[in-house]
């Protein structure tokens, strides 16, 4: 074997000395691929298998036989002339049958033991690889976003997939065969010079294809068991990520409601709906899918960095797209499953509402009555409409879906605080829009349809008002009681009094604006309990006595006690 590496390297001195041949080489191309991108010329270097024999078909030598092909270059004289001759104008894995005559071969003095003097040789050739000193690395592009923003550029950090390939198509390596991509620098030779300079000026979701010549790639040495030497390189690579590591986050693609009276700030509670994508668009998350906002503290450290810079400052209602870059987002370690290593975020956030914990009820009196003597407040019976919203809108409930209107006894907890301070101090007639904050609301568990931590927006109308007494109590006198009340009680006059006469006097006190029962429930009742508390030892009729003992119990009460 030793002499036919040899002999190969000496067929131009044979040559030389040989000057009137009558044959020259004989080319079968019994298999050409379809297409050809380039064709073996003088100076270029060769990778290629081949089977040798003589013309009887017994083979004297074999690239296969040795388990590595023949790499040598074209045109110099380092090869025998035949094989300069019959190789040129070869494509990538075309297959030929070169028939060497012997004045191109090893002529009258033969090869050794090997190949005899006079010798006709046949080499059954496949090309593997063509390269020249002069290539240069070759990028073809395969698809290109319509948008393009921003390019691969040296120091850059970058996160791509690829198939690797040797130019005759035999694959040695693809990230997505390890389903993750390949993540490293631009520009800081941590990648084979080809590759660096292939992946310049690419942008995310964009695919080439990169040949890369061996003096670019693994050179003389190859690498490992998979790429062997003077191999050119075949990559078709999709950009998925890039970031550099000065970069901070960008904010684009905004919408920003008018009027914007408030904007967020370190301490304030929001909830925001979003959607979560990789720069190539693939979706990792979205609050959307849960039906739920993501709600938390901003500013405090509770979300990641480049999230909390992109919460601070914005509106209730606003729209707005963040680029994170990884070293503000999960870093070189990512999260879980869902978020690979390096990579760069992108949420398309829609703020719902916030909110601070020191927050107060927000009342806007939107219309107010031009007379305005009698304001509603604690213990008042009230009837009014509302219509409930959240703050992007989304209306809750409406008192004008049922019959009658909100009907409340104020300070009696019968809704939530932030709705009862709203509606006091209102003239009947008067509308006012009350805000509310979940923490004078329905908390952060929220209530039926409305959810936790929400912040509630009402239009309010006072439509009517009676005012009320202090709890406990049913009767309130509006006047000075009288000096003597059980002789006021006793219009007969016959020392008693049953209910019947008590509830006649308390209507006509009532009637007479001398006096007040608790709104909200029937009057009888009110005054049968009235009755009842006077009615000591509960015969069905007061007497004098019954009625002192009952007013030395209340004896420190003001002069609007009850009976």
């Amino acid at each position: 074997m030793t002499a036919i590496v040899w002999i190969f390297y000496l067929t131009a001195l044979y040559v030389r000395c040989n000057p009137s041949p009558l044959e020259d080489v004989t080319v079968d191309r019994y298999s050409v691929p379809k297409t050809c991108a380039r064709e073996v010329e003088n100076g270029d270097h060769v990778r290629y298998h081949y089977n040798g024999t003589f013309t009887d078909g017994k083979q004297f030598d074999s690239s296969y036989d040795r388990g590595s092909p023949f790499s040598g270059q074209i045109g110099l004289g380092r090869l025998i002339a035949g094989m300069d001759r019959g190789i040129q104008g070869m494509c990538i894995n075309e297959r030929r049958r070169i028939t060497v005559p012997p004045h191109l071969a090893y002529g009258s003095q033969g090869a050794g033991k090997v190949v005899p003097p006079d010798t006709t040789l046949v080499f059954d050739v496949l090309l593997l690889d063509i390269w020249n000193t002069k290539d240069k690395v070759q990028t073809h592009v395969l698809y290109k976003p319509e948008h393009c923003n921003r390019t691969v550029q040296s120091s850059d950090f970058v996160r791509y997939h690829y198939n690797g390939t040797l130019l005759d198509g035999t694959p040695f390596d693809s990230s997505y065969n390890r389903k993750q991509t390949y993540n490293t620098y631009v520009g800081k030779t941590w990648l084979i010079q080809g590759m660096e300079e292939g992946l310049l000026g690419m942008c995310v979701g964009e695919k080439r294809n990169i040949i890369i010549p061996p003096f670019l790639a693994y050179g003389d040495t190859g690498y490992g068991t998979v790429i062997p030497p003077h191999a050119s390189l075949t990559f078709d690579v999709l950009l998925v990520d890039m970031h550099n590591p000065k970069d901070d986050i960008i904010v684009d693609s905004q919408v920003i409601p008018d009027p914007c009276t408030r904007r967020s700030v370190a301490g304030d509670f929001m909830r925001y709906h979003y959607n979560g994508t990789f720069l190539d668009g693939t979706v990792f998350d979205a609050s959307y899918l849960r039906n739920s906002t993501y709600n938390t503290y901003i500013g405090l450290g509770y979300v990641i960095p480049g999230m909390e810079k992109a919460l601070l400052g914005v509106c209730v209602g606003e729209m707005r797209r963040v680029t994170i870059p990884p070293h503000l987002a999960y870093g070189e370690n990512g999260a879980g499953e869902d978020i690979p290593r390096h990579a760069t975020l992108v949420f398309d956030i829609h703020v719902i509402d916030f909110h601070n914990p020191k927050d107060t009820v927000e009342i806007q009196v939107t219309h107010k009555p031009v007379e305005c003597n009698l304001t509603s407040d604690s213990d008042d019976l009230i009837q009014y409409h509302y219509n409930c919203s959240l703050l992007d809108g989304m209306l809750l409930f409406s008192s004008r879906d049922y019959e009658k209107p909100q009907e409340t006894l104020l300070g009696a907890n019968k809704v939530i605080d932030g709705l009862d301070q709203g509606l006091r101090g209102m003239c009947v007639g008067e509308k006012r829009v009350v805000i509310v904050p979940p923490h004078l609301g329905h908390g952060e568990k929220g209530a039926g349809i409305v959810p936790g931590s929400a912040v509630l927006h009402f239009e309010v109308e006072l439509l009517t008002l009676q005012k009320g007494v202090p709890p406990g109590f049913l009767f309130v006198w509006l006047v000075e009681s009288p000096a003597d009340l059980f002789q006021a009680l006793d219009v007969n006059k016959d020392d008693v009094v049953p209910l019947e006469e008590f509830s006649a006097f308390i209507k006509d006190l009532v009637a007479e604006g001398k006096g007040r029962l608790r709104p909200g429930q029937d009057p009888d009742e009110v005054i049968r309990d009235m009755f009842h508390n006077q009615d000591r030892n509960r015969d069905g009729k007061i007497i004098a006595d019954e009625l002192k003992l009952k007013a030395q119990e209340d004896a420190e009460r003001s002069r609007h006690e009850e009976l």
